[in-house]
């Protein structure tokens, strides 16, 4: 891979998790807890991301840092056997990896186990080299929250290709996220640490992003456009909600191949409602990911 033209190109973090479901998040105070189940999966948010959109046939390619240990290999082979395009920057080293306890509700504590390490400056030279040559032919970039994906995003917008980012949780006021919002044509968030998300989706579009989306979890989500209309969309029904974890990036996965086959801002909406619903249904990221049953 990284010498063909991908529609989208998704930048950042691929993980590998452990996953563990309890009937209500530690307290803040010593003691002794059981688990429910757990599982072990691939995971990262630029992950769950290109994983969607494969699922909705969009042609994606996934640029992420990957080290030299068994779970990077985990990642490689999920991410294969779903039919994910793969360029990896190496390092000596370990993987991402999470610990991520999930209560009931869907509420969840990550817990960084490890990142992956320093290399050589010439390693992500080449990997910066790689991103932008996918990125020219491009329709679309993704930069998801990282130091890698920060350091490229002048590079990426002299192209001229649009790019999108996902904020996740952002309280408005970290200054890690400000490259991003202002870099950024489409952007997307949830409402978790914000008491009025309309006003700072207002605000986005007023620094120059063309649309900003906030997702409410079960009450929808709701956007602003550049011309400063307010759009909103209801949650889609499910039957049973097997893991919270991907739906936000089944929702973004789903508005942008939406927006590429031209739909405009709620019919972006609705499909990314649709698409976070299948996040909602497995216990992967997304339905393809899900191991054969051999391999189960």
């Amino acid at each position: 891979m990284g010498d063909r033209s991908a529609e989208v190109v998704v930048h950042g973090p691929a993980s590998w998790n452990l996953v563990v479901d309890v009937d209500e998040l530690p307290a803040p105070t010593p003691h002794m807890q059981l688990a429910t189940a757990h599982r072990e999966l691939v995971g990262g948010t630029s992950a769950g991301k290109a994983a969607h959109l494969r699922d909705l046939g969009v042609d994606v390619e996934l640029h992420t840092v990957l080290g030299t240990d068994a779970a990077s290999g985990a990642i490689e082979e999920a991410l294969s056997r779903a039919g994910v395009p793969l360029v990896a920057a190496r390092v000596d080293g370990p993987a991402e990896r999470h610990l991520n306890l999930m209560d009931p509700s869907g509420g969840r504590v990550s817990i960084y186990l490890d990142l992956p390490g320093r290399a050589e400056a010439s390693v992500f030279q080449g990997a910066r080299e790689r991103l932008l040559a996918a990125a020219s032919g491009a329709r679309a970039v993704v930069l998801d929250l990282s130091v890698p994906s920060r350091d490229a995003i002048d590079a990426v917008a002299a192209l001229g290709v649009p790019i999108w980012t996902d904020v996740h949780d952002y309280d408005g006021s970290s200054t890690f996220h400000a490259p991003f919002l202002d870099a950024a044509s489409y952007v997307f968030m949830n409402g978790d640490k914000l008491a009025a998300p309309e006003q700072f989706l207002r605000a986005c579009v007023a620094r120059g992003a063309r649309c900003a989306v906030c997702t409410l979890g079960a009450e929808g989500a709701v956007a602003v456009d550049a011309d400063g209309v307010l759009h909103r969309v209801a949650a889609e029904p499910v039957a049973r909600v097997v893991d919270t974890n991907g739906a936000g990036d089944g929702f973004m996965a789903g508005f942008l191949a939406a927006h590429l086959d031209g739909a405009d801002v709620p019919a972006a909406l609705r499909a990314g409602s649709r698409q976070a619903a299948r996040a909602l249904g497995t216990l992967q990221l997304n339905p393809i990911l899900e191991p054969a049953a051999d391999e189960a």
